[in-house]
């Protein structure tokens, strides 16, 4: 046992960091009053990254703001991180401040996530966990969390110098009541204490585990730094930074590694200094393991305050009440993200450019409208994604977006189409967890790294067509796209092809569209074409048609199938009204037109606008894709039954119109033209 620290010279040292702190303490406490009343009479600047709480009633100016960090690294930790927010915003009264600690990957996944989301009252900032490997490489760690695992020991040199004290929380935990009561709990701190944690609920520190099990040393069961009160500002004055390498080091010289990453130093260097922990009840970190004794933690399940799904096998440990924790942990991966929108303290909804209250409501296409300035949240890759570059800088990504009733399509692309993939899914937050199960079963999908899957959360009347394309466009990686639906299977081959023809037709140096003519089977089960005679054989048996020829001949009419049958090299054709085939095209190429939501003109406006940028159309000779059969969407069932539907539509196209005149000039007096002669 180590001498009581008030007896050595390193305790007076302490005492009178301490000392000097508090008096720090009540300056910063008094700063960020005065920052909060500068927000409240709307003079203090934007928050990055988030949404922002000035210009609020006066009752945020009791509401103090609470600081909360973590460290979250790749695709997986990500998903798990939205949970978390989720269930910390579904119970929370007060203004947030998140500190991520992220590497690349995450850092694009959840500034995005953020900044769509806009949730009133919440700021985020992110940190680059490269910048901070250097601090912790040195320690061999074995824990499955590899270098992310030991990010904590840095927090002090990686947040602002200035923040006083941060809740800091593993991505596996799920909150079950207000976050503010866990930060109230610093109130308690005696002058000496600069961490709180709770008890460790296994017996790992005991060293009773299995025979020869040596733990690194610990003050008793030791503590779980899945939930971390720490006092900054103290853990600063004292020489945190020296103190825990210096632990480390001294450690290391007999064990070896750590076997937990952080939690292994936070233990020795508790052990070390006893008077610096203050010990969190332990319905602040009900730690779910095989191995623990968190049963004895709480008498009634209502109890508790903070589950920790700490074991490598998550949802899947033994415990008697795991079903309730279940439950509770999948209320919140499902829930309606949308919802914690809701504005506290009377904020107004932030967001950016045309705002509601600009809208005519007795227009009687207001909800058309209105859809055009709805912010969608966005999750980008929501799966495992990999891509490496090609080094031609021939390289095709086929684009398309879906929703959960073209799940099924999935596969059959995967199969045809090698090459990179950037998909956009328009789905509930419920729905993307079905469609995360159905990725992680299905081993055509497993397998495959290089599709990107950005899940856009579904808000509003319509289906954002063209809006959920563009987040699926900006996203791919690859010099060149594919415009797709995800409804078409493409030719066996077409990846290579489309290479093959961005070369040959020297698109680097040109603007050009690439047509890849589309035909169509209303058979469910179709002996795919293997080649372009195949293809010709079929469409005369009548096994296969061009696209759309029954029900709308002029959308791909300006193919001209018949020269196609016999074309052995690319040919140009000119645009037509109505024209809208599938391209391939620079990735650089303008952006859907986000004012086309539901059924009609989402794809016919974008190639209007490609022509009015006089990119040349060229149809490729031995390229095709076809359409699969499926049941109507809903929007086209509304466009069919709805002459206010239809009405609203031709509206839009008419205003389309005099944009596109008013962007290109003369280039764009022919689509006035062809629309009064329709």
């Amino acid at each position: 046992m180590s001498p009581c620290l008030s007896e050595t010279p390193e305790a007076r040292v302490l005492e009178r960091a301490v000392l000097e702190s508090r008096v720090r303490e009540m300056e910063e406490e008094n700063r960020q009053i005065r920052l909060q009343l500068s927000q409240l009479q709307g003079t203090a600047g934007q928050p990055a990254d988030g949404g922002n709480y000035g210009n609020c009633s006066a009752s945020l100016f009791s509401a103090q703001l609470i600081h909360v960090a973590c460290v979250c690294a790749g695709h997986n930790a990500s998903r798990d991180v939205v949970t978390l927010v989720k269930s910390i915003l579904f119970h929370r009264k007060n203004p947030l401040h998140f500190h991520f600690i992220t590497d690349a990957v995450a850092n694009q996944i959840l500034s995005s996530l953020f900044q769509s989301w806009m949730v009133p009252s919440v700021q985020v900032s992110f940190y680059d966990a490269d910048e901070l490997k250097s601090e912790v490489s040195w320690i061999p760690n074995k824990h499955y969390s590899g270098i992310y695992g030991l990010m904590k020991l840095t927090l002090t040199k990686a947040l602002p110098s200035d923040l006083t004290k941060v809740i800091v929380l593993d991505t596996d935990i799920t909150f079950a009541t207000d976050i503010a009561e866990l930060w109230a709990i610093f109130r308690k701190f005696t002058d000496k204490q600069v961490i709180g944690l709770v008890e460790n609920q296994s017996d790992w520190y005991l060293g009773n585990l299995w025979k020869n099990h040596k733990p690194w040393p610990a003050l008793g069961r030791g503590f779980n730094t899945g939930v971390i009160l720490l006092y900054l500002e103290r853990l600063r004055r004292i020489g945190w930074e020296q103190m825990w390498r210096l632990t480390a080091e001294r450690e290391l010289m007999s064990m070896l590694s750590t076997s937990l990453a952080d939690q292994d130093i936070f233990n020795a260097f508790i052990k070390q200094n006893p008077v610096l922990v203050h010990q969190l009840p332990c319905f602040w970190n009900v730690q779910l393991s095989d191995h623990t004794r968190s049963e004895q933690c709480y008498t009634e399940v209502s109890d508790l305050k903070v589950i920790h799904w700490n074991s490598p096998k998550k949802l899947r440990v033994k415990n008697k009440h795991v079903e309730f924790f279940r439950n509770l942990y999948l209320t919140f991966l499902e829930y309606d993200g949308n919802l914690l929108r809701r504005e506290l303290f009377g904020c107004p909804k932030w967001g950016g450019g045309q705002s509601l209250e600009e809208l005519d409501e007795d227009d009687q296409c207001y909800d058309f409208r209105r859809e055009r300035i709805t912010v969608h949240r966005v999750h980008l890759y929501f799966l495992q994604y990999e891509y490496t570059p090609t080094g031609d800088d021939t390289d095709v990504t086929l684009v398309a977006q879906l929703s959960m009733d073209r799940l099924q399509m999935l596969e059959a692309i995967c199969k045809h189409w090698e090459g990179p993939i950037s998909l956009a899914l328009y789905m509930s937050d419920a729905e993307a967890q079905q469609f995360l199960r159905y990725a992680q079963a299905s081993e055509v999908l497993k397998n495959r790294k290089n599709v990107g899957y950005h899940i856009v959360y579904k808000e509003g009347q319509f289906y954002p067509v063209n809006l959920v394309r563009n987040v699926a466009l900006r996203n791919a990686n690859t010099p060149y796209v594919f415009l797709a639906d995800v409804d078409f299977l493409p030719m066996y081959g077409l990846y290579d092809y489309l290479r093959k023809s961005v070369v040959q037709l020297d698109m680097a140096n040109t603007k050009k569209a690439l047509v890849v003519p589309a035909f169509e089977t209303l058979r469910y089960r179709l002996s795919f074409p293997k080649s372009k005679a195949e293809l010709l054989s079929m469409l005369d048996m009548g096994t296969l048609y061009t696209f759309r020829y029954h029900v709308w001949t002029k959308g791909h009419a300006p193919t001209n199938y018949a020269k196609w049958r016999t074309a052995t090299t690319p040919y140009k054709v000119e645009w037509e009204a109505d024209f809208e085939p599938y391209v391939v095209v620079k990735r650089d190429c303008p952006e859907y037109d986000q004012r086309f939501v539901g059924f009609g003109w989402n794809k016919v406006s974008h190639i209007m606008e490609l022509d009015a940028q006089e990119y040349d159309l060229m149809v490729l000779p031995n390229a095709f894709m076809i359409h699969m059969p499926h049941a109507p969407s809903f929007d086209i069932s509304k466009f069919r039954s709805s002459p206010g539907y239809r009405y609203c539509l031709q509206t839009l196209k008419e205003e389309f119109h005099q944009d596109l005149s008013r962007k290109y000039g003369a280039a764009a007096l022919k689509y006035l033209t062809a629309q009064r002669n329709i």
